[in-house]
């Protein structure tokens, strides 16, 4: 199999974390693909008509898009347990959240850092904030005992989105007032897994 990333990209670690995890890197092709929200790379459009990464090209030449979709295939494919059926619907949430703080994250990147100052709009980016904020104090108040439990796909998109974080909004700092969320993102990158798929 074949993976169309960007190493950047929170979405496609969310897979290659899954894909570490497995311990089945030798049996998918990572090939790094140059897109972004203006310009998507020719490679793409082929395997997937909305120009976005991940794409995972399947050994029969047929691809399958989307974070959520390719993860749930490949745990499915190798019994990885990542989406454990007594937990299936926590799991699902926690997956659903991070994902909506991803995107809210990704937005705000978007008008930071592919529209000219002069256009860029203070209210938007501060909308999307508030989003990630509440996201994060829910996370902070409810989710630490699930958070405790066995690895699960829910935590790596948790992880994922964090580090993303990190990576384009790391002067809000999201730690602050949240030292439980912090304290399971510092476990969470010491696994291999997470730690050698960081952006950088």
């Amino acid at each position: 199999m074949k993976l169309l990333i960007s190493p950047a990209s929170p979405y496609v670690r969310k897979v290659r974390v899954l894909i570490r995890e497995a311990g089945r890197e030798g049996e998918v092709e990572e090939q790094a693909v140059a897109t972004t929200a203006l310009a998507t790379d020719p490679a793409i459009p082929g395997h997937n008509p909305l120009g976005r990464i991940p794409v995972l090209i399947r050994d029969d030449g047929s691809a399958l898009v989307d974070s959520r979709v390719i993860c749930r295939f490949l745990d499915a494919q190798w019994g990885t347990g990542l989406y454990p059926e007594a937990r299936l619907w926590d799991v699902l949430m926690l997956e659903a959240l991070a994902e909506g703080l991803l995107d809210s994250a990704l937005l705000m990147a978007y008008e930071v850092r592919l529209r000219p100052e002069e256009k860029q709009w203070p209210d938007w980016l501060e909308a999307q904030w508030a989003k990630v904020v509440r996201t994060l104090d829910v996370l902070e108040r409810d989710w630490a005992r699930r958070l405790a439990g066995p690895l699960d796909m829910g935590q790596v998109a948790l992880a994922c989105a964090l580090g993303y974080l990190d990576f384009r909004h790391g002067a809000r700092d999201w730690r602050e007032g949240r030292p439980r969320l912090a304290a399971w993102e510092a476990g969470m990158g010491q696994r291999p897994s997470i730690a050698t798929t960081r952006p950088g």
